[in-house]
């Protein structure tokens, strides 16, 4: 199971080349970060994680600007989004910021998209919240399309172009994995449907957490989709640090355990990375 660290990054938190450089000298095999273009003054989206939402999603930096300063830091760490609000993004600029980003990092970048929660932001993007799922859809198959060849073209219900010549292509092959975040049941169809990866966030749910049953729901969900379930990884986001979940994590199957860091300063952040990386050790 791999180990990943996940934070939003803020000016205040610790830098993206200290806490990358970090992360790959105790062994992470990756480093992911949040994203929110804005938050609206008047919202009435209530933030899924509780009555009172963190002043760090007001603070969130660019994901791509960040994560390429982490890439240029690292040799061998990868570097994701978690997640890429893609119902916010115009997908063929966005097919060029993650094609960059893999170039740049040698084929390091996860692209870890969804569709989120906050109504009023994505309205503020021209973005109907009621139609979000199927334009999240549309403009993933359509960098895709990009990706994937010369002279593309996508003609859907919300996204819509005529052949274009975009490049560089990424990397890695035939693009960079997509994790699909959200809640079960839908942001598991929507990962078995166009993704690589399903990205739940460990007790975000009716069920609470447990592995077991993220492998099995995977498990289930592709036999029906006539899917190898090799093909969906399974990272769990804001996995418990403790010693005895990452065991039932790394027996249950989990491919990824996402431990979730404060944005804070190096100060507060180092000491956690060695608690985690205790918590793992000999896994």
């Amino acid at each position: 199971m791999h180990l990943a660290a996940c934070i939003f990054p803020t000016e205040y938190a610790i830098g993206p080349v200290e806490l990358a450089t970090a992360l790959e000298e105790r062994g992470f095999e990756s480093l992911w970060v949040a994203e929110h273009s804005h938050i609206p003054v008047d919202r009435a989206s209530p933030w899924p994680g509780g009555p009172d939402m963190p002043q760090m999603y007001y603070d969130t930096m660019d994901p791509f600007v960040w994560l390429a300063a982490a890439a240029t830091a690292t040799v061998g760490l990868k570097v994701g989004t978690g997640i890429c609000l893609v119902v916010e993004r115009d997908p063929i600029h966005t097919a060029k910021q993650v094609a960059s980003l893999d170039v740049l990092s040698g084929g390091r970048f996860l692209f870890g998209v969804g569709a989120g929660w906050n109504r009023e932001e994505m309205a503020n993007h021209g973005t109907d919240p009621s139609r979000r799922f199927g334009l999240l859809r549309e403009r993933v198959e359509a960098m895709q399309a990009i990706w994937a060849a010369d002279g593309a073209e996508y003609h859907g219900d919300q996204v819509d172009f005529a052949p274009i010549h975009q490049n560089p292509k990424p990397v890695q092959s035939p693009h960079p994995p997509i994790h699909v975040g959200g809640v079960f049941p839908g942001g598991l169809e929507r990962a078995v449907r166009y993704g690589d990866g399903w990205i739940p966030i460990a007790g975000r749910g009716d069920d609470g957490f447990d592995p077991a049953t993220v492998v099995a729901q995977r498990d289930e969900a592709c036999e029906r989709a006539g899917r190898d379930p090799a093909e969906v990884e399974l990272s769990i986001y804001y996995a418990p640090p403790e010693r005895a979940a990452v065991e039932a994590m790394a027996e249950a199957g989990i491919d990824r355990a996402l431990f979730g860091l404060p944005s804070a300063g190096a100060d507060v952040v180092l000491p956690l990375l060695d608690d985690f990386t205790a918590a793992a050790k000999g896994l």
